[in-house]
């Protein structure tokens, strides 16, 4: 006779640092601060991206739907995180904490397929640059929507049948937010389909675009070795230089926590480096290794501050 417990899950608890008892003030900060900065910094390039024509391109495009994207990386997970830290609120619901999964899910996913069309478009601009613009100018619209298509689709997957299992005592999740693996390992029914589906997205999510970057940048390099000036060789990678550091950073962080196994007490630190610190990053790698954005910069803060000394003098 199957032995029943009657207790159905219906909340989890989010355990996050609480070992760290007497650091969760300076978390919050340091939390807070990097989420300030975050959205501040991805709205600018954001604004300056959309304001300013001379960025009115494909790249640029791409690089302002990108900033939207981190903006809703962090807004999904460290919204939560600092409520636990402030005020100790670790109890979410079923429902959000799945709701949670999905969310991150999603982006996960669209930041990996978005660098990959990011990438698809500096290796067209340099290996192809006469027919770019004429063919870029009709797609890139396009290409910047299919990353949320595949997104919304593959997250959706593992979330359902991982949302199917069994909770029927153990809510505790050792982790500052809701994710696969702490959730699937909390369920009373066999979650060997759950992880196999799980196993099999990752693959095509992760490592799939991964192998693509990688076989472009490949070839990127052998068609900027072929230039002869070093001038030119220079202008190409430019080019390129911001994504790929963003592409190693994102894709480094997103293997480690994924590829390490599942318990261990460093998967929510690394977690932590992915899903918080590596957004921070990005707006200040685009702003300091993009001479054009620089100047768009500059020539926009130097607009402003003389709009508001004329303000001041009327």
């Amino acid at each position: 006779m199957e032995d029943v417990n009657s207790t159905i899950v219906t909340e989890f608890v989010l355990l996050a640092f609480k070992d760290f008892r007497h650091f969760q003030m300076l978390l919050f900060v340091v939390c807070l601060f990097i989420y300030i900065t975050c959205i501040i910094g991805n709205m600018i390039i954001f604004l300056l991206i959309l304001i300013d024509i001379s960025l009115h391109s494909p790249m640029y495009y791409f690089i302002s739907r990108f900033s939207i994207l981190e903006i809703f990386f962090v807004s999904i997970i460290i919204p939560k995180l600092l409520d636990i830290l402030l005020a100790g609120r670790n109890r979410i619901s079923f429902m959000a904490c799945f709701f949670q999964l999905y969310c991150a899910d999603t982006t996960g996913i669209v930041e990996c397929y978005l660098l990959t069309v990011m990438v698809f478009d500096r290796h067209f601009a340099i290996t192809s640059p006469l027919q770019y613009l004429i063919i870029m100018s009709h797609w890139y619209t396009r290409l910047a929507v299919f990353p949320w298509i595949v997104g919304l689709v593959a997250a959706l997957i593992p979330t359902i049948i991982t949302a199917s299992l069994k909770f029927c005592g153990p809510n505790i999740i050792d982790h500052f937010f809701c994710d696969l693996a702490p959730l699937q390992n909390l369920a009373c029914s066999d979650p060997f389909v759950s992880n196999l589906v799980t196993s099999i997205i990752a693959i095509i999510v992760v490592l799939f675009p991964f192998i693509i970057i990688i076989g472009f940048y490949i070839h990127i390099i052998i068609t900027v070795l072929k230039i002869k000036s070093v001038e030119g060789k220079f202008k190409a990678f430019s080019t390129c230089s911001s994504h790929l550091i963003v592409a190693s950073l994102f894709f480094s962080t997103g293997i480690i926590v994924y590829v390490s196994p599942n318990g261990s007490n460093y998967d929510k630190f690394f977690a932590l480096i992915y899903k918080v610190v590596t957004p921070l990053l990005n707006p200040f790698i685009y702003v300091l290794r993009n001479q054009e954005v620089r100047k768009a910069f500059a020539m926009t803060f130097s607009l402003m501050k003389k709009k508001h000394i004329v303000n001041l003098k009327c």
